[in-house]
């Protein structure tokens, strides 16, 4: 149980209830944050509303990625104190009803409306009976198979956000490749005479078991080259939410955007909060949605960026429907030094979902020679093919 406040009245079950709201919002807050938020209210000033904000976020956010969901999420719930819950979230409810200048929302000023108004949402009914109940799950099973095979561009907002979800969880394997450095392991192949006679000296010179070593491996990197001009607008900002799940849980992954022009988004993408990520990255990319420039986009990174990010046998996904609008000048020299300079390179075009299509573009002919694997990329079996097809063991590349 909850130790009481001081003059608490109903602050308890208040922070108990803003614990459930951070946790609709997304925040990792259990009881015993709750616990511990309890006891920090102790030590400080309750007329502050300053301190009471540190004091809460010290505790309830522990991670740098989850503030700014959090003050969105305090400054929602915590709008007068001396109300009770239901006041409260009535009075937040109605704020977030009365219209208010256009303005650009804060990261997590949306996770934390939503959570908000799930809380003020009633209980869910009691479910149908059993046999209803096998009906409803066919229909569902059947809507998450429609969901999959559609194709991006003809998805509403709901199916849009429902596909992103979905992508989200997609985890992405890469083979992992030898490197230089060796490892202590009693079953390697190798032995290590090395390590073998360091033990013989601590033993006085007697005999010991040879120690063995196995050579270390390690994930190659992951290298992205996004196509963001217009043609791509509709799968572009559902590709990068793929991307940014894989930039979360994996190491030496580099995401860059190009349209007119090459723009590195990987730092905006290590940020683990999706919406404060897609926020950076719209004040970092200034010509989204306009004109292609492949050939030059690529000749830059390769000038730039290749030597840096496409060692140790580096992956490169490349996603663009291969439209040029400079008619492919220079595209096939770019496109055959990034084929060298990479272990692998995969061209995911949305183009690829229409039967019976041609390399007819200008762009396209040049790029398909220098490509490994030619793939679609326009709805969630795609990108689930994508990730098959990477943990799957790379055949060994064709002399030219």
């Amino acid at each position: 149980m909850m130790p009481p406040v001081e003059g608490g009245g109903r602050l308890p079950l208040n922070v108990l209830h803003f614990g459930r709201m951070l946790r609709r919002a997304g925040l990792p807050v259990g009881p015993g944050q709750v616990i511990e938020a309890q006891h920090a209210l102790l030590h400080i000033d309750l007329t502050r509303k300053r301190d009471v904000h540190a004091a809460l976020r010290a505790v309830m956010a522990t991670r740098h990625e989850h503030w700014d969901v959090f003050d969105a999420a305090f400054a929602l719930f915590w709008r007068n104190p001396d109300r009770n819950i239901a006041e409260s979230i009535m009075a937040a409810l109605d704020g977030l009803r009365r219209p208010a200048e256009p303005q650009k929302p804060k990261a997590g000023a949306r996770r934390a409306a939503e959570a908000m108004g799930a809380q003020s949402r009633p209980k869910e009914r009691p479910r149908p009976p059993e046999e209803e109940q096998r009906i409803e799950a066919r229909l569902v099973a059947s809507a998450e198979e429609r969901l999959r095979k559609m194709d991006f561009e003809a998805m509403s907002e709901a199916e849009i956000r429902a596909a992103r979800a979905a992508i989200a969880r997609l985890t992405l394997p890469l083979d992992a490749v030898p490197t230089r450095r060796f490892r202590p392991d009693p079953l390697g192949p190798r032995a290590d005479l090395r390590e073998t006679l360091r033990r013989s000296l601590r033993e006085g010179g007697a005999l010991v078991e040879i120690a063995r070593r196995r050579r270390r491996t390690r994930t190659p990197p992951l290298v992205a080259l996004c196509d963001i001009s217009g043609s791509m607008g509709r799968y572009a900002p559902i590709l990068l939410h793929f991307l940014h799940a894989v930039a979360s849980t994996r190491t030496r992954t580099h995401t860059f955007l190009f349209g007119t022009r090459l723009t590195n988004v990987t730092r905006a993408f290590r940020h683990r909060d999706p919406e404060a990520a897609f926020q950076m990255v719209s004040a970092m990319v200034p010509d989204w949605s306009g004109g292609t420039r492949i050939g030059e986009a690529i000749a830059r990174f390769n000038r730039d960026w290749g030597r840096r990010v496409l060692g140790q046998g580096a992956t490169v996904l490349l996603i663009t429907d291969g439209l040029d609008r400079e008619g492919g000048a220079g595209l096939a020299e770019a496109m055959e030094r990034l084929h060298k300079s990479c272990r692998r390179l995969i061209w995911l075009n949305p183009l690829l979902r229409f039967q019976g299509f041609e390399p007819k573009a200008t762009g396209i002919k040049a790029m398909l020679p220098h490509v490994d694997d030619f793939r679609p990329a326009h709805n969630i079996d795609s990108i689930a093919g994508l990730v098959h097809a990477l943990s799957a063991p790379q055949a060994r590349r064709k002399a030219a």
